[in-house]
């Protein structure tokens, strides 16, 4: 029986010290608690980087243009109930402050420190990419 596909991008946002930006997942959500790259669900005839700009807007007030979203790597992870599919961008370069808009609190880690942050398994796989990445 095969699980309906649920496409979601999400964003390693990269410091000028090199640091990338962890958000934790609120109570209330599925997976609470958890640290996960932030982003989201592609609307339907939403682009990933359009989805991608728009949620980091809503989640943490920040504005990404799309030119500044580079492809970085894709995770592919078969929850129970869906399969989710999520191409991840590099991001360096975004306008404004952030400020966690859905009670999420925010951590900038070095990559050697990512694996000290639980994350929901789709995430995992990104990190020795990551570490590869910025060293």
């Amino acid at each position: 029986m095969s699980k309906p596909i649920v496409l979601v991008a999400a964003a390693a946002l990269i410091d000028a010290d090199n640091r990338v930006l962890l958000a934790q997942r609120p109570a209330g959500k599925s997976m609470a608690g958890l640290w996960e790259f932030p982003g989201g669900k592609v609307d339907a005839a939403e682009t990933p980087e359009a989805a991608l700009c728009r949620e980091l807007s809503e989640e943490l007030s920040i504005d990404v243009c799309e030119t500044c979203l580079a492809p970085f790597t894709f995770a592919s992870y078969g929850y129970e109930t869906f399969h989710l599919l999520m191409p991840i961008f590099l991001c360096r370069q975004w306008d404004g402050d952030l400020l966690p808009r859905e009670g999420q609190r925010i951590a900038w880690v070095r990559a050697s420190r990512l694996t000290d942050y639980p994350m929901p398994p789709a995430d995992v796989p990104v990190v020795p990419w990551l570490r590869d990445l910025l060293g």
